[in-house]
């Protein structure tokens, strides 16, 4: 069974329960102010307005109206009257016989109540012999029977059985019908609208998410679902497009890794066929002669040690980039004053300075020491990485690099930045420049060689310290590679 279809049967039973509940405390709060069921007790009866009077009623009428078709001047006899009369107040009701416009019999026990001037007209043809009337304040219910006591003289008569009744249960049987109605109908109009709420809001929301699930069944990601509201049905939206995103984001970087696997496959075997190639070729040389003397011999050699140990380094970069790519190189950190340590691993490449002429300039110093987490060994692996770049990539006169440590103290992180005037990355290459096995050669110069693994190491030890680098270059003009570590305490 269907939500829709349990929701519907639950607000037709809504329905029906109200207007049962609604009808019988009605009829139960008649019956409290009259104090009489027999008076309410007629108001489910659908013959109600044709029968007024009770059986034993309607036959005692229907002995007097015999007598008034057939022997009306019995209906003169008062003896007779009040034996009839005394039958009817055994059952509660009273008989009123008229002759033209004066009675000729009133019931005692209604002798107080005005009914010559509230009796109804005659009418001979006897169409509407049963009905109600008002006497003063008093109500009353009546079957009537118009007749001749002479036609010679056009004498005219009446009889009446009459039976006083509560006006209350009066109002009540004649609005009743009217009242519940109007309340069912009140009922069933707002268990529509509920219905229809209830549906929007909650059922097509479901719909919704079920033909999402099915989507997604069949690889289909790319349909958004939107919350129509914020109750839990909305969150439930929202979780599940939620959930939809980051599926499809997991098969995207699944993709992505399959696309980077491949590509590295084939970089690696590019990387790798030059110095193959090149060893091959001096050692085919050295086997086929051609190096027929000690100094072409040690040439050989030496060109064949220093391809083997290009091939050395390039297994031992992608092998500890791929370590630190798949969280296998653990970090050992370490409590240490940033500026001290920055300062002692770029100190180390002094020697590499001097040697290639290199002019090293630095920017004004933080007060104070600067309290990181750090693991020494890795930040020395990240520092020399961006010398080294620097260094390579350098080639013309003077060769400057410009040193930077400065403190954030509104986002608490130490910033280090090395730039160097060199020849810039153009501006299409620089989101590239972290990728691994990306060289910008076509920018820079293309005999600097490097395995392209520089600074994609680089970027991985600094997230692993919860920092983040950046470059920035203009062609032409040099390039500056930033990167912050988190403050271990605000400084006082």
């Amino acid at each position: 069974m269907s939500i829709r279809f349990r929701l519907l049967l639950s607000f037709t039973s809504v329905v029906i329960v109200s207007v049962m509940l609604f009808m019988l405390a009605t009829y139960l709060l008649s019956v409290a102010v009259t104090g009489d069921y027999k008076s309410v007790r007629s108001f489910y009866t659908i013959h109600y307005s044709l029968h007024p009077l009770s059986d034993e009623e309607e036959s005692i009428f229907l002995e007097l109206k015999y007598l008034a078709k057939n022997d009306p001047s019995k209906l003169t006899d008062l003896s007779l009257l009040k034996d009839y009369d005394s039958q009817l107040k055994m059952v509660q009701a009273g008989l009123l016989v008229r002759k033209d416009e004066e009675l000729l019999y009133e019931t005692p026990n209604m002798q107080e109540a005005e009914f010559t001037a509230s009796l109804p007209d005659y009418e001979m043809g006897n169409y509407s012999i049963r009905n109600t009337m008002n006497v003063g304040s008093r109500f009353f219910a009546y079957a009537k029977f118009d007749f001749h006591y002479d036609a010679a003289t056009d004498e005219k008569g009446s009889i009446f059985v009459i039976r006083e009744r509560s006006p209350f249960a009066e109002i009540v049987r004649k609005t009743l019908p009217v009242l519940v109605g109007l309340f069912a109908l009140i009922v069933l109009l707002t268990g529509i609208v509920l219905y229809r709420y209830v549906t929007r809001k909650i059922v097509l929301p479901l719909e919704r998410l079920r033909q999402s699930a099915e989507r997604i069944k069949e690889g289909d990601l790319t349909q958004e679902l939107r919350a129509s509201s914020k109750d839990e049905v909305g969150q439930l939206v929202l979780s599940f497009d939620e959930m939809r995103r980051q599926l499809q984001a997991s098969i995207q970087l699944a993709l992505q890794y399959e696309e980077n696997r491949k590509r590295l496959l084939a970089n690696i075997s590019h990387d790798l066929r030059t110095p193959i190639t090149t060893i091959k070729g001096y050692s085919e040389g050295i086997r086929d002669g051609v190096a027929r003397t000690p100094e072409k011999l040690d040439q050989y050699a030496r060109a064949i040690h220093t391809r083997a140990a290009d091939m050395e380094r390039l297994v031992e970069e992608l092998f500890y980039y791929s370590k630190l790519d798949l969280r296998q190189e653990p970090f050992t950190f370490a409590e240490a004053d940033a500026i001290a340590l920055l300062r002692g691993l770029i100190d180390e490449h002094a020697i590499d300075f001097e040697r290639e002429g290199i002019q090293v300039n630095w920017l004004p110093l933080p007060d104070g020491p600067v309290p990181v987490l750090v693991d020494r060994e890795k930040l020395k692996r990240v520092v020399g990485n961006l010398l080294s770049n620097s260094i390579k990539f350098m080639v013309r006169e003077p060769k400057i690099i410009t040193l930077a440590l400065r403190v954030n103290e509104a986002e608490e992180t130490f910033n280090v930045s090395i730039a160097d005037n060199g020849p810039g990355i153009k501006q299409e290459a620089l989101p590239l420049v972290f990728d691994r096995f990306y060289r910008a050669d076509d920018s820079r110069t293309p005999t600097a060689g490097g395995s392209g693994l520089g600074l994609a190491i680089a970027k991985q030890i600094v997230e692993g310290h919860h920092g983040r680098i950046t470059a920035k270059s203009e062609e032409g003009h040099g390039t500056e590679i930033c990167f912050t570590l988190p403050i271990l305490q605000k400084r006082r």
